[in-house]
């Protein structure tokens, strides 16, 4: 990650259309601008808008309307993560029904520059095969080409997991693998136990996360709170596609 504009001052400038992306933002501060269409996006410890701290009332009114993060970030005992999984299959398989509805092409199509409906899945799918696979279970081989990673990961390190990064699958091509990943943490939940929550994996999900201390509880944490933030994500593109159809559909 560049460190160019750390510390930086932007003074008097027209910034209408600019993009953050992927960016540390930690003492960021917008002050006397103005204009008519501001989004932000991420994941903020506090946020304060106009003097006053919105923080509270933006997850509150977040769990109001997607009560899947409550369930994931919640979790404490071997029932809750095998509650907590149910809950994230049935949020898909509703999902899906609804994606279907829409042609493929669409679903390739990315919404103000988010991940496509195919993209998520594949992130997805490289979420549990790091955090499932890889550091639980300790697989051989536990990623799959398909897996699509964050967009912070380098290409080098990409390339040594074996990932096709710009690869273009078909959703069910995606979807065969991922349910093959689903039905692995389906049996990994099914048998865990409260001991076995505590237990200290012996890898870290891929080489580039930091070293440091890896616990069960933590991984399968991560990938309920991964599976119910890109479920909000995906519901939220698909409203828009199912609003205004494919690029070939609009031209």
């Amino acid at each position: 990650m560049s460190d160019q504009f750390r510390g930086g001052r932007i003074h008097l400038s027209d910034l209408a259309g600019l993009e953050i992306r992927d960016c540390e933002v930690d003492g960021l501060k917008i002050v006397d601008c103005y204009g008519s269409d501001v989004y932000v996006g991420g994941a903020f410890e506090r946020l304060v808008v106009n003097d006053v701290d919105v923080t509270a009332y933006v997850e509150s009114e977040l769990d109001r309307q997607h009560p899947a993060r409550v369930v994931a970030r919640e979790v404490q005992s071997a029932d809750d993560y095998r509650a907590a999984w149910e809950v994230m299959e049935g949020l898909w398989a509703g999902t899906l029904e609804r994606a279907r509805k829409l042609p493929e092409a669409t679903l390739h199509e990315r919404v103000d520059g988010e991940w496509s409906f195919v993209e998520t899945h594949r992130h997805l799918l490289f979420c549990s095969d790091a955090w499932l696979g890889n550091a639980v279970l300790e697989e051989t081989a536990p990623y799959h080409p398909l897996g699509f990673t964050a967009g912070g990961m380098p290409a080098e390190e990409t390339a040594k997991l074996g990932l096709t990064i710009d690869a273009t699958p078909s959703l069910d091509e995606v979807l065969t693998a991922r349910r093959a990943r689903m039905d692995v943490m389906r049996r990994t939940v099914a048998a865990l136990t409260d001991a076995e929550l505590d237990r200290v994996c012996g890898r870290k999900p891929a080489d580039p996360y930091p070293e440091q201390d890896y616990v069960v509880r933590r991984c399968l944490k991560v990938i309920l709170k991964e599976e119910a933030e890109h479920h909000r994500y995906a519901v939220r593109d698909l409203a828009v596609l199912e609003g205004v159809g494919s690029s070939a559909e609009r031209s």
